[in-house]
């Protein structure tokens, strides 16, 4: 399945929903279900920066591709960081890196977070992107 294919079935899995307390409830529910960064990896240098919850990520390349693990000590930030796996899991890293992550918009998470939340989600989108990228350029040398 494509990022797109992905970003797709996440924009329609949220239509069923009425109003953003349901989404919310979603997204709380997809924080639960998202397998847990391990306890080793929970360190400094795997906090993103900007978020106003802890949030840990980490990503390691497997055959070309990249695979994410994170955690958050807030569940609504867990279930956004799982989103944001959820579409760039088992991707190539350049496919990573120049994506539009336009289900964001498409389902309206951006307008209906708090201004630090948000700021928390673009700084999530930059790490993920960020650590693409230097996938990209490690693999070069």
């Amino acid at each position: 399945m494509t990022i797109n294919e992905k970003q797709k079935d996440i924009i329609a899995e949220f239509s069923i929903y009425d109003d953003w307390m349901e989404k919310y409830e979603y997204i709380i529910e997809l924080g639960k279900d998202l397998p847990e960064i391990a306890a080793e990896k929970k360190t400094k240098d795997r906090i993103i920066e900007g978020c106003q919850s802890q949030v840990w990520l980490d990503a390691e390349v497997k055959n070309g591709r990249m695979y994410f693990t994170a955690d958050s000590d807030a569940i609504i930030t867990k279930g956004i960081i799982g989103l944001l796996i959820r579409v760039m899991n088992d991707e190539k890293p350049e496919d990573i890196v120049k994506t539009d992550l336009f289900f964001i918009d498409e389902i309206g998470l951006k307008e209906h977070l708090s201004p630090t939340r948000s700021n928390g989600l673009l700084s999530m989108v930059k790490r993920i992107k960020l650590l693409a990228l230097t996938s990209l350029a490690e693999n070069k040398q």
